[in-house]
């Protein structure tokens, strides 16, 4: 973090120790997580990704309409067309904080494509991608890591991107700024088995996962994989899913299940139960449809309830 940025979260509160913290634990940089201490126990900070936030308006009212409805962050999209001065100094004027950006190559040009440029290319925007971390004072590089299809298999998909990840490893360790994969529909990593042994080959707390809470269920429970990740994790994706809409209309009918409803199938419980044992105070990033004001401060809301669980 720079100077200003640490001198924001320190008048805001947000810069507090986290005792055996999964992100303290794994981060080499671990001051670098702001948290919410009060009543003894730490606070999971609510983010959400900037393309959900669908108003008119500057970078600025943006920022200041997610504080009013209760975001502590933003993550932005990177490599992509912003200004990256006015996105600093929305931060700074607001108090937003921007803990991460998001790989915005990582499906067009996949580290795992079987061309070698299509890799090259996509190196360089996750190459892009940290540097514009550092420029705004995040610490995560969201990356989906590979994408198995009829011209890549597991095997290679688990190849290529281990190449290519081993190849930014050295330009993350010198920004300061861990690449965080996250578990996505891409046919790549979908039991915690394999999550696990994918990021304990590297050899690194300068990888880790971003781990999407209702991206998995289609696959297995998601409390086992927190489990299972335990101090692997950096951050988490919040979204929901519901099995009972996927048996009946269809795999993407699941992800209509809004954060919390009681249809369901994460097992909110189970999982904030397991993530306050891990003592984990980092972050928790929306990742659903957005919308205006009010649709935002209901998932503002949502999380909230599904954090205190």
């Amino acid at each position: 973090m720079d100077r200003r940025t640490f001198m924001t979260l320190t008048a805001l509160g947000l810069l507090g120790g986290c005792a055996n913290t999964m992100t303290g634990s794994r981060n080499p940089w671990a001051g670098n997580y702001p948290s919410l201490v009060g009543n003894n126990r730490s606070k999971i900070l609510k983010c959400l990704k900037i393309g959900m936030v669908n108003v008119e308006g500057t970078l600025h009212e943006k920022f200041q309409l997610l504080k009013e409805v209760g975001f502590d962050g933003v993550e932005m999209d990177s490599p992509s067309g912003v200004d990256w001065d006015e996105v600093v100094q929305a931060r700074d004027d607001t108090g937003l904080v921007i803990p991460g950006v998001v790989c915005s190559t990582h499906w067009g040009k996949p580290l795992s494509s079987p061309d070698p440029a299509v890799r090259k290319s996509g190196i360089e925007g996750m190459e892009t991608a940290l540097r514009d971390c550092r420029k705004v004072g995040g610490w995560t590089v969201l990356l989906v890591p590979g994408v198995c299809n009829k011209e890549v298999s597991y095997e290679q998909a688990w190849e290529r991107s281990t190449e290519a990840v081993k190849e930014l490893i050295p330009l993350a360790e010198e920004l300061k700024v861990q690449i965080a994969f996250e578990n996505v529909w891409n046919n790549f990593i979908t039991k915690a088995d394999e999550a696990v042994r994918y990021v304990d080959q590297f050899e690194s707390p300068t990888v880790g996962w971003y781990f999407d809470t209702g991206n998995i269920v289609r696959y297995e429970e998601p409390v086992d994989w927190v489990r299972k990740l335990n101090s692997r994790i950096l951050k988490l994706d919040i979204k929901d899913y519901s099995r009972k809409l996927m048996e009946a209309e269809g795999v993407w009918a699941g992800f209509r299940c809004k954060i919390g409803d009681p249809d369901s199938s994460v097992g909110w419980a189970a999982v904030m139960a397991e993530i306050r044992k891990l003592g984990f105070c980092g972050w928790g990033s929306a990742e659903v449809s957005g919308g205006g004001k009010e649709r935002l401060a209901d998932i503002s809301k949502r999380m909230d309830d599904v954090f205190n669980r």
